[in-house]
């Protein structure tokens, strides 16, 4: 051992022997001249086995190219630092980081003291971690594709245009995320077609959820015939009874147009009022005559629904707060007016052409993309 270990190593000895780090000093060769006893467990050889060792040799061939550079680049900086492992006795690998400093002896020769800070417990929880995002990634991906499932099928559920008697429909949708809690209905029947737009509480996957269990339940009343005043007091107690404890409400809008065209039901629970558009006259709102549903027992009295004579030319747009709650670059809001006069403006043009325009001019007037579902249908009367 001395004949390969300088004198002054003593004197720092007991020193480096506190550390918890491993510790070896090398000379220029380098050869390992010292090694404290951490460095000894941690590659789990004896002091007699390091002493005199050239540190290449310590390594398989294939990464000594790698600790070779590193090596050098220490001589020629004065100091380096990099990851890599310790080899084990064993067989094993310790992974560690690896600092060095170049001294010079009292007597001019180079020496190298190099610390060795075992990493392996951070590169086991490293190793978890990655583990686990690899999980969390497929998991997303798994929900993503699930959730663009559930958008399509949403969307093959949003209302289309249709022509029925003297009627013509036009109709819109776009939640704001994949999935939302609006969904609109245009079902025509032998004596009657009937309109409705709904807005469930919140957005996404709940709302979602919520909307999709509504609509069939209103799809099953509408195709069982069931006026609008039962409907509604019917979706209230559903709603209720069995999704209550999910604390969502919803509100909606339902018109129910006379084959002939001359007569329109209309009820509402909640909701921004329908509006009826006739040429040469201000746009007429038809106002929720009951409150929120999903909420109170009483929301829906038994004369909610009323009855609206229609003109020839008339248009009747239902819609969804998605279009009225929009917000400007100077924070005002578009409203139910700022909607009717879009509403108002557009209302000569053939349907799509006015639906087209309301969605350009909210758009226009929205500061940034759509925040809410948006639902819109729009009824034009011609007889």
């Amino acid at each position: 051992m001395s004949e390969v270990q300088p004198d002054w190593v003593a004197q720092v000895q007991d020193v480096l022997e506190t550390l918890n780090q491993g510790v070896i000093i090398t000379d220029e060769c380098p050869r390992i001249v010292y090694a404290n006893a951490e460095f000894q467990n941690m590659v789990g050889r004896s002091a007699e086995e390091l002493l005199g060792q050239y540190v290449k040799d310590l390594f398989p061939p294939e990464d000594l190219p790698i600790l070779l550079s590193q090596i050098e680049l220490g001589r020629m900086q004065g100091q380096s630092r990099f990851e890599f492992y310790l080899p084990q006795a064993g067989g094993g690998h310790l992974p560690v980081i690896v600092a060095s400093r170049q001294l010079e002896d009292p007597d001019g020769r180079l020496f190298a003291v190099v610390t060795c800070t075992d990493i392996a417990e951070q590169k086991n929880a490293e190793m978890d971690l990655r583990q686990a995002n690899r999980l969390l990634q497929a998991r997303e991906r798994a929900l993503e594709e699930d959730l663009l499932l559930a958008a399509r099928v949403q969307q093959s559920l949003s209302p289309r245009g249709l022509s029925w008697g003297a009627a013509s429909v036009d109709a819109y949708y776009q939640a704001a995320r994949t999935i939302g809690g609006d969904f609109g209905l245009v079902t025509p029947g032998d004596d009657f077609l009937t309109l409705l737009v709904c807005d469930v509480s919140g957005h996404g996957i709940g709302s979602a959820l919520v909307a999709n269990r509504i609509y069939t339940e209103t799809v099953s009343m509408i195709e069982g015939g069931v006026a609008l005043t039962p409907m509604l007091q019917q979706l209230n107690r559903f709603v209720m009874h069995n999704l209550g404890s999910f604390f969502m409400y919803f509100t909606l809008a339902a018109a129910r147009l006379n084959r002939d065209g001359h007569s329109l039901e209309f009820s509402a629970a909640g909701h921004p009022p329908g509006m009826i558009l006739r040429p040469g006259q201000e746009p007429r709102f038809l106002e929720s005559a009951s409150t929120i549903l999903g909420c109170f027992n009483d929301a829906v009295g038994p004369d909610s629904a009323v009855q609206i004579a229609l003109e020839a030319g008339d248009r009747v747009m239902l819609y969804t707060d998605g279009f009225t709650e929009n917000f400007n670059l100077r924070g005002e809001m578009l409203g139910v007016e700022g909607l009717a006069k879009i509403a108002h403006e557009a209302s000569g043009l053939p349907l799509p052409v006015m639906k087209q325009q309301i969605l350009d001019e909210v758009a226009v007037w929205r500061k940034g993309p759509a925040v809410d579902d948006m639902s819109l249908i729009l009824l034009d009367v011609s007889f």
